[in-house]
């Protein structure tokens, strides 16, 4: 059986290193699982726990890759892209996150230019390939 150890040393293996991931979602266990895998392999992780403070943080932070819930308090994963989308003139990958089923959303998601959708609940390995997919060192 792997050990944590282990776990982090593939990640590491598995993932360009150094680049700032916002990671926005209002599920704690989501955002320690998903910032314990980055941080071990050596990325920066800002964390906001809605939907305005993703904004906020994606403006002053300069991520270089969004994670974001679909479903949040305060603005929706949907409303904080297609903000961010008028705010920047190079789009920023970003990876969706959702529990939602439907395709509608999925469609509206692509429609905006998410980079990666990803349904809840998600194997850590699925976002790790994401990741290392869209950030290039």
């Amino acid at each position: 059986m792997a050990t944590d150890d282990d776990l982090q040393e593939a990640v590491k293996q598995a993932v360009p290193s150094g680049k700032k991931i916002l990671v926005v979602d209002d599920d704690v266990e989501i955002i320690e699982s998903v910032r314990y895998a980055l941080e071990g392999a050596g990325h920066e992780v800002v964390i906001a726990r809605d939907g305005n403070q993703g904004l906020a943080l994606a403006e002053r932070e300069n991520p270089d890759l969004i994670i974001l819930d679909m479903m949040m308090p305060k603005r929706s994963g949907f409303l904080v892209l297609e903000k961010l989308r008028r705010l920047r003139d190079e789009p920023l990958p970003v990876i969706m996150i959702t529990g939602n089923e439907g395709s509608r959303h999925k469609a509206y998601a692509e429609l905006l230019g998410v980079s990666d959708y990803i349904r809840k609940p998600f194997a850590m390995d699925r976002l790790i390939d994401a990741v290392k997919r869209l950030i290039v060192s």
